[in-house]
């Protein structure tokens, strides 16, 4: 994986969710860049792109998550 795959994704599993423009604001990458990113992270299954209820133009990404945690009842 590339570096700034990397760092999308170190910056979505400390923050949870972020916009396109976030990243790119936190990162410093550039935004084709960081599309790329995403659509590589996208490609491999490791995050999620979910509907943006507050600006349905851009799309919030999320890491996705390994396994969903499980209770035993005692």
């Amino acid at each position: 994986m590339p570096k700034s795959c990397v760092a999308v994704y170190q910056l979505l599993e400390q923050t949870g969710s972020q916009t396109h423009k976030e990243i790119v604001s936190s990162t410093g990458l550039a935004p084709r860049t960081v599309r790329y990113a995403l659509r590589r992270l996208k490609e491999n299954g490791l995050i999620i792109e979910k509907f943006n209820f507050r600006d349905a133009r851009q799309a919030i990404y999320m890491p996705k998550m390994t396994a969903a945690p499980t209770h035993a009842s005692a």
